[in-house]
Order: C-alpha cells, then sequence, then structure tokens
C-alpha cells in the first residue's frame, strides 16, 4: 500500500460512458510536453537515469519495430521518473548517408539533373532542403505513440555539435595512429557508387552459373571452376596447397591465361583447401578479398579490370561491356575456344547484395581510409567480459564476442557527398595534414580536402556521448553519462553496438557509453514471418494507433516483449489489447460510480473484510512481482502480471465479490470503497508505463493528483495475508465448479436458481450473499427440492433445477463421469492390491496411489448423490 498525498475532489467527475483514444491522446501528450514533464534537469540531485534513443533515419518513418522499442525504452524511462530519478531519453536522428543521398539524386533525376549537374556545395544545400522539408517524419509519429523524449535535447547526427565530435574523435584517432589511408579490397555498390562496409551487405541465394576452365596446355594445365568468369581477365595467378601432389611439378611454373596474351605464375599458398573442387583456385586479387591477401603473401600484381560501375575496361573485345554481360561473353569465348570443361547451372549460391539498393556487390581494390579496430575491439570485449557492461539476455552474449573477438579492421570512407566529409587536406608535395575541430586547415595553392565522407556508422558510434556535449565537459556530460540502458535490436549488434563501445571506451578514458545492453528480438507478423514489403505483410503501426488507441498498440508490443526472441502480432492481438484499455475504463468507472475514493489512510488490517484484505495481498505481491520483472526486462511477464491482475483479480473478482457491500451501504461499503480506490490508484500506476494515455485520464479522475507522469512510483508496503488469499481461492473454487455446472446445464447466465447453500463450518459461510450474487441462486422457498448437489471445498450447493434443465442430459453426463471415477478407483485397488508392486515401489509413490484411491471414492459417493437427487423421468 502506497501513501497518498493526493484528495479526491469533493465531487468527482462523471467519465464518459466510453473511452475514446482519439479524443484524448494527443491532447494529453501535448500537455505533457509543455508541462515540461519529460524534460531532464543537469543540476538536480536526484540519481540520473538515461537512455538515448537508438537514432532513426532522417530519410524513415516510423514502423512496427520502431514502435515495439520504443515502447520498450518508454516504459523503463516512465517508471525511472516516477520512482525519483532524474530521467533522460534523448531523442535524435541520423544523417543516413547512402538513404538520403540516394532520395535527393532521385529527386534531382525527375527533374532531369544529377548532383554533378550542381556541384558539392549546392548539392549539399539541397539535402538540407529536403531534411527540413520531408526529413523528422517519425518524430511527429513518435508523439503519437507517447515517447516521453526530452524534446529540448534533440540531436541530428550532422548538426554543429556532433559534427565537432566527428572531427575530434576523428583527429584523435588519426594521431593515435587508428586510423589510416591504405588500398584494400572492399565491398563497392556499383549503383551507389560507394564503398560499403561488411555489415550493410545482405546476402541472399541467387541463381548463377559454376564453370569449369582449363588453364594451360598438355600436361602444363589446370581446371579451376568459378561462378564469375569474367574476372579471370584480371587473373594474376592460379594457386594450389603445397602439399598436393596432383600439381607439385607446376608449382612456380608460368602457364597461359585463356583469351589474353599473358602466362601466370602457379604458387603454392595454404589457404587453398585441396579437398574443395579440383584443388586449384584462380587468383584475381583486385576482385576478391581472399586472393588480395593471397596476392599480398606471394607479390603478385593486381590488376583492375572494371571501372566503378562495374564495366569492363581491360583492352580487348570484352571492353565497354557490363561484368553481367561480359561474364556470358567470357565464357561463349571460352566454349568456343574448348576450354570449358563443365558446366553447372542454375548453380545456386550466397551473393552480397547493397542493403540500399539491392544491387549485386562487387569487391574491388581501392584506396580507403580504415580504423585499425584490434585494440578497440579488446576493450569493448573486455567490458562485458569483467562485468562493466552486461548483456541482457546473457546468452547473446556469445553474438557480441563472435562480432568484436573477430572483428576486421572498418572501411570509414564513403565516395559520397552527404555525410562528414573527412577532415584531411593534401598537400602540392604529397603533405597530408588531419584538421582537428579547433585548427584552421591549410590554405593556398594546390592545397584539396579529400572529397570522401564518413560512413554513417562512424558518427551514430558517438552518440551515447556526442549527444552529451562531448568533447566539451558538459554539465549533461557530467550528469547523463555513462547512460544506464541501451535498449536495441540483436540484428544491429555489429552495426551499431560495438561501435558504441568501442568509441566510448576510447573517447571516455576507459568508461563505458552504457550499463546494460539490452537486446530485443524482431517485430514479425501473427505468422511468425518477417514483415517485408514484398511479403505484403508490413503494417503501419499509426493505422492501428487510429483505430484503436496508442495505448493498445504499445501493451500489444509489450506484451510479446521477451528478451532477444522476435514478436508476432497482428490485428486481432491489438483488437483485445484495445478490449483491456476499454475494460480498465469501465470498471473505474463503476468504482467512482460507487464511492471509490483515495481520501484519507487506509483502514486498519482489523477493519477490513476477508475480500478486502486478500486484494491488498495480492496487490503488493503485484508491486513485488513487477518490480522483479523490471529488473530483468522482462516486459511479457509484467504485462501479463498486470493484465491478469487487473482484468482477473481486480474487474472479475474483488468487484464482483464487493457489489453486495456497495449495495448494502453501511460502515463496511465506505471501507472497501476506500480499499478500491487504492488498489485502482497503484494498479494504474504500475500500468501507467506501458499504458500511459487511459491510465493518466483515470488516475488524476480518481485521485485528483496533477498527472501520473510525475506522480510517485508504488512500493510494495510488505502486507500479505495468505489466510485470506486462501480463503479467497475457497470461494473462487465455489462459484467457478457451480458456474461450469450451469454452463453444462445450459442455464443463461442470468437465469436464478434455488438452491440451498450448506456452508456452516467452513470459511465461505462469511462469502454467502457475494457467492448467491455471483452464481444468481435465491434462497430455498416453499417446495425447493435439490435436484442436484455439489459438493465444493468441504461445503454443499443444492440447486432445485426442476424444469429448467435436460435430466437425461444430465443423467448422462453424470453416468459418465461415474464410469470415470469407477474405472479410477479398480485401477488404484488393483495396485494396492499387488503384492510384487508394493514391495517394489518407493513410499510416495504407493502414497500417491492411496490419495488417488480415496479420491476416486469421494468423486463416486458425490456422483451418486447427484444422480439420486435428479427427478425421476
Amino acid at each position: 500500500m502506497t501513501e497518498n498525498t493526493q484528495h479526491q475532489p469533493a465531487s468527482v467527475p462523471e467519465l464518459p460512458t466510453q473511452y475514446a483514444p482519439a479524443d484524448v491522446e494527443g491532447k494529453l501528450y501535448e500537455s505533457w510536453v509543455e508541462r515540461g514533464y519529460f524534460a531532464a534537469d543537469a543540476t538536480s540531485d536526484k540519481p540520473a537515469y538515461t537512455i538515448v534513443i537508438p537514432p532513426p533515419n532522417v530519410t524513415g518513418s516510423l514502423h512496427l519495430g520502431h514502435a515495439f522499442q520504443h515502447t520498450l525504452m518508454d516504459a523503463l524511462t516512465r517508471r525511472k521518473r516516477m520512482q525519483g530519478f532524474e530521467a533522460l531519453w534523448l531523442p535524435g536522428m541520423d544523417h543516413a548517408g547512402i538513404a538520403t543521398q540516394n532520395k535527393v539524386e532521385q529527386q534531382l533525376a525527375e527533374e532531369g539533373k544529377s548532383r554533378h549537374d550542381l556541384g558539392r556545395d549546392e548539392f549539399a544545400r539541397r539535402v538540407w532542403q529536403w531534411k527540413e522539408e520531408y526529413g523528422g517524419k517519425i518524430l511527429g509519429q513518435m508523439r503519437r505513440l507517447g515517447d516521453g523524449v526530452d524534446w529540448d535535447r534533440e540531436r541530428f547526427t550532422m548538426d554543429e555539435g556532433l559534427s565537432r565530435a566527428v572531427q575530434t574523435i576523428f583527429k584523435r584517432l588519426y594521431d593515435d595512429e587508428l586510423i589510416y589511408r591504405a588500398e584494400r579490397i572492399i565491398n563497392w555498390c556499383p549503383r551507389c557508387l560507394t564503398a560499403i562496409s561488411d555489415i550493410e551487405v545482405e546476402y541472399q541465394e541467387d541463381d548463377g552459373e559454376l564453370v569449369s576452365i582449363r588453364y594451360g596446355e598438355g600436361e602444363d594445365s589446370l581446371v579451376v571452376a568459378t561462378t564469375r568468369a569474367e574476372t579471370m581477365l584480371g587473373d594474376t595467378a592460379v594457386a594450389v596447397h603445397p602439399d598436393d601432389e596432383r600439381y607439385k611439378h607446376l608449382v612456380g611454373k608460368r602457364i597461359k591465361l585463356p583469351l589474353t596474351d599473358r602466362t601466370i605464375p602457379v604458387v603454392a599458398d595454404t589457404h587453398v583447401d585441396p579437398e574443395f573442387g579440383t584443388g586449384a583456385v584462380k587468383v584475381t586479387p583486385a576482385h576478391d578479398p581472399n586472393d588480395f591477401a593471397i596476392g599480398q603473401r606471394h607479390g603478385l600484381e593486381s590488376m583492375t579490370i572494371m571501372d566503378e560501375r562495374g564495366v569492363i575496361t581491360v583492352h580487348g573485345p570484352f571492353q565497354g561491356l557490363d561484368r553481367f554481360e561480359a561474364r556470358s561473353s567470357v565464357v561463349g569465348a571460352l566454349r568456343e575456344q574448348g576450354r570449358i570443361v563443365a558446366e553447372k547451372r542454375p548453380y545456386v549460391h550466397s551473393v552480397g547484395h547493397c542493403s540500399r539498393c539491392s544491387t549485386t556487390i562487387e569487391p574491388r581494390l581501392s584506396l580507403q581510409w580504415w580504423v585499425k579496430v584490434a585494440p578497440l575491439a579488446q576493450a569493448a570485449g573486455d567490458a562485458v567480459r569483467d562485468g562493466r557492461v552486461a548483456i541482457h539476455p546473457e546468452d547473446m552474449s556469445k553474438r557480441y564476442f563472435d562480432w568484436v573477438d573477430n572483428m576486421h579492421d572498418w572501411c570509414i570512407s564513403r565516395q559520397l557527398w552527404w555525410g562528414h566529409r573527412i577532415p584531411v587536406w593534401y598537400g602540392p608535395n604529397g603533405e597530408v595534414v588531419c584538421v582537428g575541430p579547433d585548427e584552421e586547415p591549410p590554405t593556398g595553392e594546390g592545397w584539396t580536402q579529400d572529397t570522401d565522407v564518413l560512413d554513417t556508422w562512424f558518427s551514430s558510434g558517438l552518440w551515447p556521448f556526442s549527444t552529451l556535449g562531448w568533447p566539451d565537459r558538459t554539465p549533461d556530460l557530467a550528469k547523463f553519462y555513462p547512460t544506464d540502458v541501451l535498449l536495441t535490436g540483436h540484428d544491429i549488434i555489429f552495426f551499431w553496438v560495438a561501435r558504441m563501445m568501442m568509441f566510448g571506451l576510447y573517447a571516455m578514458d576507459g568508461e563505458v557509453p552504457f550499463k546494460t545492453i539490452a537486446l530485443t528480438g524482431l517485430v514479425r507478423d501473427e505468422r511468425g514471418k518477417k514483415m517485408s514489403k514484398s511479403f505484403g505483410n508490413v503494417v503501419d503501426p499509426l493505422d492501428w494507433m487510429d483505430a484503436y488507441g496508442s495505448d493498445a498498440v504499445r501493451f500489444t508490443l509489450a506484451k510479446g516483449a521477451n528478451p532477444g526472441t522476435d514478436v508476432p502480432i497482428g490485428e486481432d492481438w491489438v483488437q483485445a489489447s484495445r478490449n483491456f484499455t476499454n475494460k480498465i475504463w469501465n470498471a473505474t468507472r463503476f468504482a467512482l460510480m460507487n464511492g471509490a475514493t483515495v481520501e484519507g489512510p487506509l483502514p486498519d488490517a482489523s477493519q477490513l473484510s476477508a475480500t478486502d484484505r486478500w486484494i491488498l495481498s495480492r496487490l503488493n505481491k503485484t508491486v513485488a512481482q513487477v518490480d522483479a520483472y523490471y529488473e530483468d526486462f522482462q516486459f511479457a511477464k509484467l504485462s501479463e502480471a498486470l493484465y491478469h491482475f487487473a482484468w482477473d483479480e481486480v474487474f472479475d473478482w474483488y468487484v464482483e465479490l464487493s457489489k453486495t457491500t456497495f449495495f448494502a451501504g453501511g460502515e463496511q461499503a465506505k471501507v472497501s470503497a476506500r480499499v478500491l480506490g487504492e488498489v485502482l490508484d497503484v494498479m494504474l500506476r504500475l500500468l501507467h508505463p506501458v499504458v500511459p494515455f487511459v491510465t493518466d485520464t483515470l488516475w488524476t479522475t480518481l485521485t485528483g493528483g496533477e498527472s501520473l507522469v510525475v506522480a510517485d512510483w508504488p512500493a510494495d508496503s510488505g502486507f500479505r495475508d495468505d489466510a485470506a488469499e486462501r480463503e479467497i481461492e475457497l470461494v473462487q473454487g465455489v462459484v467457478t465448479e457451480v458456474r461450469r455446472f450451469r454452463k453444462d446445464q445450459g442455464l443463461k447466465d442470468g437465469q436464478k436458481v434455488p438452491a440451498r447453500l450448506e456452508l456452516d463450518g467452513t470459511p465461505l459461510a462469511a462469502h454467502e450473499a457475494a457467492i448467491r450474487q455471483l452464481l444468481r441462486l435465491q434462497p430455498e422457498g416453499e417446495g425447493f427440492h435439490a435436484t442436484a448437489s455439489l459438493p465444493v471445498a468441504g461445503a454443499t450447493v443444492a440447486l432445485d433445477l426442476s424444469g429448467t434443465i435436460d435430466v437425461e442430459a444430465e443423467r448422462k453426463r453424470l453416468t459418465k463421469d461415474l464410469g470415470a471415477a469407477e474405472k479410477e478407483k479398480a485401477q488404484a485397488e488393483g495396485k494396492l492390491g499387488n503384492e510384487a508392486f508394493l514391495a517394489k515401489a518407493p513410499d510416495q509413490v504407493v502414497e500417491k496411489i492411496r490419495t488417488r484411491l480415496a479420491k476416486a471414492e469421494a468423486d463416486i459417493a458425490r456422483i451418486q448423490a447427484q444422480l439420486a437427487n435428479l427427478p425421476q423421468a
């Protein structure tokens, strides 16, 4: 039970008969913002609690995945705010380099222009213009969902402060020799015309062809197999394993490369698997990462054979052909020369595609900027291993370690015009100067800045501290860093989480960027299928919010949120959640109409009925349970616990059991009204972080308080009454059993039946009026004849169903039950009469069978009595 400092107004406003989310949510949210409820104070002496939002792309809109994670982050933040923390949930957006540039280039294409027609500066202005006009759509949708973010601290990964942070950390990494420029194989998108990182390559099964080609002549020949025949034009060697006896006579020799006037060496390299294929592989160092490594080991030439658009550049008959056109042409030419030994098509294999535009990736040798990740990744792994950062659920740690322990150097340069430009200048005599944010770039004839921009993940990797003012030691940074929880999908451990860990530990002198990484699953449709436009199963959460209210969408998402597990969701589940919000509304409205109040102290336990003590005991156990689930990020379990407490225990049982008390009036009605007010007060507080709109509306009406957003989180008072809980369980058992019996007899819910309740000597006697009310049981009256007798919980409920039931149907049902009980008795007696069985069976097994026998005998007696009481046909 919680201390309540609010006072109920003398006249409780009447709630509308129905809850209309559209009339409430928008106005209520704006009032929260206007009152400054979500604004965090860096000068506060309250303990800090910080979550930074995973910045959505400026090109994006709210999809169910966003809504899912935002609901959980909002619930965490709202609860901590109610617990007395200075809670900061910081919003913002990512500039999304490739995606945003593509949007604007598409817009220009419609005008018959390209970015090159505008020039770099004018194009950048055009992108900023697009960002102001179209970007940030998602921010308005966040308001619809109810996100309690501090809008005054909204950040953008290319705003002035974050740009300063990017330039600062680039300069530091460069000076520490952790950023370098080198020619390596990268993933190249011939459509976006830029390098992309490994984690932005999506692999899918494509139908291709596998061709086996004979290189060389006679005994000095061997066969290689490839799915990319066009790249043979850039082969500079064939590699075999040094222990492969088949090819030892060829190692060190040169053989003729088909379709060219070149010869290439045969080299021995342990990378080659002699058991795979022919045991010989073609080596194209400029167009394959493994081949590049072989080339480095053997000093091979790297020949680039195609341009940035995937067009063949080497002189000859294939020059000017697109890579895919060249592939078929090369195979045709080889076939004419009799060089094709075998062909397999279709040959299904995994092929990388650009995650932005789905174009097939081309591995390409290119001069790029790189981050030397080894020391940074080591620190990121150690922070989890030594417990400074916890990953939840714990079994997700393996995926994290698989990534950080095997991370390759990170290509951070992109051949784009939208993004953070690399702060490096090149001089006329080969000078290279990296410029920090407080330094002037070199000037004079011949000095030029690097034309590339940084990978989007470079700036978003700084998000937990750059958004708080780093590199300056701001009050925000001092108060709110490190952040408490990073809640995000398990699918971007590699994209984002590891990068924030690396940069946070490096920039903040070993201080972790967050204390806990809480990983969620992905939202899927009701059949568990990934949501995709191509599947036609993508849902706009705004449509569901319009139809059922934001609370219903939020509750559905939270109810499915088991840590690290994907979340299936369908519209019927949102409808069920809407029914729940309506139930909360209607039950609270009933309570207010019957005097539910929070005014004055809660009566002493000695003044409370067993029903009152039961619900207060259950209430405090629920508080403790919900707190434990929050600490373990068990959103599904806490939502289920609140659902069943509210609907089952408060609405279906406590309110119904208390109706006779309310109708009777008097002092006990006042006591129960105060208890009901207490229960609703605490219950609405517990529900508020997940369903904020309906709960705030009801709670302010019930209590007269300002808002649940700034109300206290309920505490477990420690009140428990196990005896009262057992007593009400007996009542529930009686009511449930008789209701089942009524249903079996086809009685209507409201149909009244004469009954004799034999409750003397049991705890049920005090609840006779409530039991009769719940079961529609009239007093016996004259001419009462018990046609059915139900022994339940040590008591007997005798019913006169004359003229109300199908006697023959009931006799058949009872006869069937009697047969089952007699069979159970015979089986138990058979085992207990078997001396061999008794000699071998453990004592607990024998005792269990004796218990089964006793129950079967009791059931037989009960059913025989019921049969005897049935009216004669």
